[in-house]
């Protein structure tokens, strides 16, 4: 679930602060209450819910729950937010009530009151919140699996694709009789990136050391192909074990790069996959030429769509008049036992 605050939540809240101050005006009315309580009670209610719906909803929830699902420190620091939120509360609205102070709660009792407070104050505001956002959420899983279905039925087409086929068949062609070794090896990693498809095919994510192997192959034959059109580079600094990304990934970012530049004056386009803690990360040069050839892959609309669904995190694109970078996370499955 996402916890962001967006457009709509604001507008939610701004109903519900509305309609609130407007019954609480009512009431202050009913019981006369001194005209400094309308103007500081009700700006310093409305920041204290505020603020502690911003403190759940950025820091406690996220944190404690959703990532680490340390379940006592998300208790005690919402106690500790409450107390800190509502005693301010509490506090202000004593002064501003013109209260007698030698009857203000003791400690035991200031802390408590603070705790209930907090919990009035916020309870329903936050409680519409939670509940919309998951609604939302329901809604937007929905929408991507329905998209995932979609874009894995374009990926099993274009694993068959029979443009690449045909492609690739010509280059075998022409090498059998000049190259004849170099044509076995090109049989042979052909062969073996259609396995690789067919086995994957219903694999959400891979390891990355396969996703890698399954990139070599696959550059190679682009290298003997298109020759010194595109030069490649694999560096790692980091350990890709237990690492992953979603299946065919890499595949989809190098055909990104085959289908969107061509060569120009002889200048290769050159391009590094660099594997970092937790990025991997694309880079290559542009030229002024696209090229006409069609890519087989997924595309990077349908990658940013896997993620949605694998990560919380995003795809980041950096697009110059030199070169294109995009970085996709790795994914770390992690035993929650």
């Amino acid at each position: 679930m996402n916890t962001k605050l967006n457009k709509s939540d604001y507008i939610l809240l701004t109903i519900y602060f509305v309609i609130s101050i407007a019954m609480q005006a009512l009431d202050y009315y009913d019981r006369q209450a001194l005209t400094r309580e309308y103007w500081v009670d009700f700006p310093v209610d409305i920041i204290m819910i505020l603020t502690l719906i911003a403190i759940f909803m950025y820091w406690l929830i996220p944190k404690y729950i959703i990532e680490q699902k340390k379940y006592f420190n998300f208790i005690f620091f919402s106690l500790i937010a409450m107390i800190v939120i509502g005693g301010i509360d509490k506090v202000v609205g004593y002064w501003s009530g013109d209260n007698d102070w030698s009857r203000f709660p003791s400690t035991f009792w200031f802390i408590i009151e603070s705790i209930s407070i907090s919990a009035n104050q916020m309870g329903l505001p936050f409680g519409l919140l939670l509940t919309k956002k998951f609604y939302e959420s329901q809604t937007q899983l929905l929408t991507i699996e329905k998209q995932q279905k979609e874009n894995e039925l374009k990926l099993l087409r274009s694993q068959i694709d029979p443009h690449f086929l045909f492609n690739n068949l010509n280059t075998l062609d022409s090498l059998i009789d000049s190259d004849p070794d170099k044509a076995k090896e090109y049989i042979n990693r052909l062969s073996l990136i259609y396995r690789y498809l067919i086995k994957t095919k219903d694999a959400e994510v891979m390891e990355l050391s396969e996703e890698i192997e399954l990139a070599e192959n696959y550059m190679f034959l682009i290298k003997t192909r298109f020759g010194n059109d595109y030069d490649f580079k694999i560096e790692r600094d980091t350990d890709i074990t237990d690492r992953f990304i979603p299946t065919g990934a890499i595949q989809a970012l190098l055909e990104n790069v085959v289908k969107h530049n061509k060569p120009q004056n002889n200048k290769a386009i050159a391009t590094t996959i660099l594997v970092e803690e937790n990025t991997l990360k694309v880079t290559n040069t542009k030229s002024g030429i696209l090229s006409k050839d069609e890519s087989f892959g997924t595309g990077l609309e349908n990658l940013k769509a896997r993620y949605k669904l694998l990560s919380d995190k995003e795809v980041i694109i950096i697009n110059t008049d030199k070169e294109f970078v995009i970085s996709i996370p790795i994914i770390k499955l992690i035993d929650e036992n």
